[in-house]
């Protein structure tokens, strides 16, 4: 409407937009609420925080994190701001050894060797540990 008043009348424009005359000058002079000024002040300190912890805490521990800043707010107001933000925390998985290539234990010999080719019956067994799920898995056959 602000930019439209130079054009139109005042009351032309409240009337197609359906707005009455002291709301447009209430919007007209409108402030933000103390509630949306703490939460912009938050938005920027979460923001802070998110980064210098290398993106890895989650609310409950950006809540002690912002608490130390001097910004108190709870583990909700945090997550409804970060979700706004979107930001997410990464998960740091630690490393785990599977396999111990180092032990002393004895080691079959490879007698295959990758050659699958059998001269005479039972002389190579062979198989395989693909797994698979009950969708993948043929009906049973009754008969």
């Amino acid at each position: 409407m602000r930019t439209l008043r130079t054009h139109y009348q005042l009351s032309l424009l409240c009337r197609v937009l359906e707005v009455s005359r002291s709301g447009y000058y209430a919007w007209l002079h409108w402030r933000p609420s103390k509630r949306a000024q703490e939460n912009a002040r938050l938005e920027v300190a979460i923001q802070a925080a998110h980064v210098r912890t290398r993106h890895t805490y989650g609310p409950e521990r950006l809540q002690a994190e912002l608490r130390a800043d001097g910004f108190p707010a709870g583990i909700g107001r945090i997550k409804r701001l970060r979700k706004k933000l979107n930001l997410r925390c990464k998960q740091v998985r630690r490393f785990t050894t599977t396999t111990d290539s180092t032990h002393a234990l004895p080691v079959a010999e490879n007698v295959l060797a990758q050659t699958f080719v059998a001269t005479r019956p039972n002389e190579t067994w062979v198989t395989d540990i693909t797994y698979s799920t009950p969708s993948q898995r043929s009906p049973p056959v009754w008969g």
